[in-house]
């Protein structure tokens, strides 16, 4: 999965950076494998916590312009419960040394005579890697998958597999993850239980004035949390609606509501849903029209809805929101 982001601005930097021959060409043999284009990582991490599963994605695209974008998304039950993203700028000079050492250093070569992808998959628990490069200059990409442990914070070589090879290929990770972000790069979902959203809307019909938790009293047991099913249904304004299933002995259903806001494009959001010694600690977002947007004026009760593990409960804290200003049109 290849997110492009490289402008025409970007790629023409590049030309002047390797120069161009007297008809305007580029010489293809001067230029190393991705030295204009993009390089792609992908990293699929599950998250398993007391029998739930869960799964923290991460994909990093930087193009030789020298801009990058990290995506991040977590989820549950094959539910995206929240989505982060990061973007830099970047330094053209910075994208050409990861690829010159990616085509040259002894220890990694990748376009030598590495297996593109082996067929044995990844073990149960651990984490999908794939590398991909586009070269803009020959029309070609090149695609690696292996496997390792830990995430994009956490790669280790020493986890590397199936193959021998696979240190490859993952010491090429951990250089674009270095050249980016940082040997001390956190990520946005780090220590959270994986989360699934079951809902999200501007105007929620139960008209919350404060976030809410629900799950069955005692440990295990599958007994419907009484104000579940009055619940759903005034959200959703549907006298007769049934609710969506959910293992009350294993699972648990979490709010973020802020109460009444006036205007449209307001929202709220889980981001983190963090187990401590003392219970739950549920970290919000709220996203608000950006500066000099001119949002409708609209009277609405904006929540989140998602399912996640059971975890240490009581009790379930809520953060005051982080507010985010978001860009108009967006």
């Amino acid at each position: 999965m290849r997110l492009r982001t490289w402008t025409a601005a970007g790629f023409g930097m590049v030309l002047m950076l390797v120069g161009c021959g007297d008809d305007g060409t580029i010489p293809d043999g001067t230029l190393r494998f991705g030295q204009v284009g993009e390089v792609s990582l992908a990293l699929e991490v599950p998250l398993l916590f007391r029998g739930g599963a869960g799964e923290l994605r991460q994909v990093l695209t930087w193009n030789s312009g020298g801009a990058w974008l990290l995506r991040e998304s977590i989820s549950y039950r094959g539910l995206e419960g929240d989505e982060n993203l990061t973007r830099k700028q970047g330094d053209p000079g910075t994208y050409a040394s990861l690829i010159a050492q990616l085509n040259e250093a002894p220890a990694l070569k990748l376009f030598e005579d590495l297996e593109p992808e082996v067929l044995d998959p990844c073990a149960p628990g651990t984490t999908k890697v794939t590398l991909a490069v586009w070269d803009e200059v020959r029309k070609d990409e090149r695609i690696f998958v292996r496997c390792s442990e830990g995430s994009l914070a956490t790669l280790k070589t020493s986890e590397a597999g199936p193959d021998p090879e696979a240190v490859r290929v993952i010491q090429a990770a951990i250089l674009v993850r270095d050249f980016t972000e940082g040997t001390g790069f956190i990520s946005a979902y780090s220590g959270s239980v994986p989360f699934g959203t079951l809902d999200r809307s501007e105007d929620s019909g139960a008209l919350l004035d404060t976030a809410r938790a629900f799950y069955s009293e005692r440990e295990g047991s599958l007994d419907t949390p009484d104000d579940w099913v009055p619940f759903w249904r005034a959200h959703t304004g549907k006298p007769a609606a049934h609710p969506p299933v959910i293992d009350w002995a294993n699972e648990m259903v979490l709010v973020a509501a802020v109460g009444k806001r006036i205007e449209a494009g307001d929202s709220i959001e889980i981001h983190q849903v963090l187990q401590t010694g003392e219970g739950t600690q549920v970290n919000l977002f709220e996203r608000v029209p950006g500066d000099f947007c001119s949002p409708a004026a609209t009277e609405h009760y904006p929540v989140h809805i998602v399912v996640a593990p059971r975890t240490l409960l009581p009790p379930v804290r809520f953060s005051h929101p982080k507010t985010e200003r978001v860009p108009c049109g967006l």
